[in-house]
């Protein structure tokens, strides 16, 4: 390689590692800010400091013993767990169907699966309230969010029938073969393979329930026993609208855990978000 070549290499490499560090930076600045805004003081909080004089640890400990708090984190890990959990577990056998059969009607139903994506919840959340509020008196519960779950769910479905697309048919066939059931198949050949689409799936799902907002404020508001972390910290950051310290600090504890889920489990989910579009 020439010395013009090697300079122009270099000025390239910096370039690309320059723009890497500046969108790094700019998503990760929030977060610290935040940060160190939950550990600075009453007083300080609310100046243009951006680092605490004195850490002030003691403000995760304040709420975390706000009354309700503990509640609230049971009910998301609830709500997110088992959701997903049930997610999972009911979009599995739909995406195989769909991916693996033919059958009559086969593009109508998916179709059908794109059409449900597409349908944003507000469009139907008037029937549903009086269905669940009005007809089986679950109002103030997080349940009308919870057992519609275990019917399947749109996106889940056609991330995994994409990714179950990437499983050559040769596999089942040979499974078949040897005397396998579609249900053996699918449990002792297709599940294994599809880890990083199942990974995928779960992680796309857990993060949206733990956020979730509209749900909860429309079947839970009414109950404080059923609130969840998203729909607790806005009461929490209303009761302390002064104390920005205490509100970014309820802040960390909600994001965190799903931060370092990700964290942990991005190589799977990475894979399996790459490999739903490679077969169509």
């Amino acid at each position: 390689m020439t010395p013009a070549h090697r300079h122009h290499a270099v000025l390239q490499w910096v370039a690309v590692h320059s723009l890497a560090i500046a969108a790094a930076l700019f998503f990760v600045l929030p977060f610290v800010f935040v940060f160190l805004t939950s550990l600075m003081t009453d007083q300080q909080a609310l100046t243009r400091d951006l680092v605490p004089d004195t850490w002030v640890w003691e403000n995760y400990a304040k709420v975390w013993d706000t009354p309700g708090f503990l509640t609230w984190w049971r009910n998301t890990l609830l709500y997110a767990g088992l959701g997903t959990l049930l997610t999972v577990a009911s979009s599995i056998p739909v995406a195989y169907a769909l991916a693996k059969f033919r059958f009559r009607g086969q593009r109508v139903s998916m179709l059908l699966v794109i059409a449900m994506m597409m349908l944003p919840p507000q469009v139907v959340i008037i029937p549903m309230y009086l269905f669940w509020a009005k007809q089986l008196d679950l109002s103030g519960t997080l349940w009308p969010l919870i057992i519609p779950l275990a019917f399947g769910d749109a996106f889940s479905i056609f991330l995994l029938r994409q990714f179950l697309l990437t499983i050559p048919d040769e596999y089942l066939d040979a499974a078949r073969v040897d005397g396998c059931g579609e249900l053996r198949a699918l449990l002792r050949v297709v599940l294994p393979m599809a880890k990083p689409g199942i990974a995928a799936v779960a992680l796309f799902s857990f993060f949206s329930l733990w956020n979730d907002y509209f749900g909860p404020q429309i079947y839970a508001s009414d109950n404080p026993a059923a609130w969840t972390l998203s729909y607790g910290l806005e009461s929490f950051k209303g009761a302390h609208h002064t104390n920005w310290n205490l509100t970014m600090a309820a802040t960390v504890m909600v994001m965190a855990p799903v931060i370092v889920l990700f964290f942990f489990a991005q190589k799977a989910f990475v894979e399996g978000v790459t490999l739903t579009g490679v077969k169509g």
